[in-house]
């Protein structure tokens, strides 16, 4: 499932800040195409959870309507609803399927002698315990 929400973009100084307004998210990027892909990742992020806790994603709104939400949603310190307006898209389902299989570190204690005979070995350790862990939990 795709989708194309509305995005604030303001640089402020030497970051790029960033509101999604239909999302009520805010996050930062260094640089423009940073910003674009914080905001990817938020959205992304927010629709996992939204998903996972059985809520309905919103749907994008127009351009007026994120500008009006933008303005309504000014505070003293910063005004989003001059910045750039553009538009992010994020397939959740290509998303959720990235964040299921991203490689995760995990540290493991093994006794020095069998690490020194692994090495000399050449052993791929992860290789190794992914390969154990497949076949403990039986997902070949």
């Amino acid at each position: 499932m795709k989708k194309a929400y509305p995005v604030f973009i303001k640089q402020s100084g030497k970051d790029y800040l960033v509101y999604v307004p239909d999302m009520e998210l805010y996050t930062e990027g260094q640089d423009l195409p940073d910003a674009i892909a914080m905001a990817r990742d938020a959205i992304g992020l927010k629709g996992m959870d939204l998903e996972d806790d059985k809520q309905i994603l919103p749907e994008p709104s127009t351009k007026e309507a994120a500008v009006m939400k933008a303005a309504k949603d000014v505070d003293e310190d910063f005004d989003y609803s001059d910045g750039l307006l553009t538009y992010v898209d994020v397939d959740f389902t290509a998303y959720r399927n990235r964040m299921k299989n991203r490689a995760v570190k995990k540290n493991c204690t093994i006794p020095y002698w069998l690490n020194e005979k692994a090495e000399e070995q050449g052993i791929n350790f992860s290789k190794v315990l992914q390969e154990a862990l497949l076949q403990q939990v039986g997902n070949k």
